[in-house]
C-alpha cells in the first residue's frame, strides 16, 4: 500500500485502489476531515467532517458522497466563513485538491 505524507494530509491507496485521506484542515473550526475517493472516476466514497458546526459537518459529508471531487472542488473553493478567508467546504475542497494530486 503506497502512502503519501503530507503536512496536513495522510493519504494511501487501499486494496480496491480508492484513495483514503486524513486531513487536518487549517483556519477552520473543524478539526479532521476522513474521505475517501475512488482512483479511477474521483467519486467520492465516503467523508467525515470531526469537529466545527455539527450541522454543517453532517450536512457536507452527506452532500458530497456520489459527486465527483472535481464537481466538489468547483463548487467549494473559495468559500469564506465570516471573516475568516476559508470555511469547512473550502478546506475540503482543498483536501480533495491534495488527494488527487497524490495518486
Amino acid at each position: 500500500m503506497e502512502i503519501f505524507n503530507r503536512s496536513t494530509i495522510e493519504c494511501k491507496r487501499d486494496e480496491k485502489g480508492n484513495l483514503v485521506a486524513r486531513y487536518f484542515p487549517q483556519g477552520v473550526c473543524s478539526r479532521m476531515m476522513d474521505i475517501v475517493v475512488d482512483g479511477e472516476t474521483h467519486e467520492i466514497k465516503a467523508a467525515q467532517i470531526v469537529g466545527g458546526c455539527p450541522g454543517n459537518a453532517m450536512g457536507i459529508s452527506r452532500l458530497v458522497v456520489g459527486l465527483k471531487a472535481e464537481f466538489v472542488i468547483d463548487r467549494f473553493s473559495g468559500t469564506t466563513c465570516g471573516p475568516k478567508p476559508t470555511s469547512c467546504p473550502d478546506q475540503f475542497a482543498q483536501a480533495l485538491k491534495m488527494i488527487l494530486a497524490s495518486k
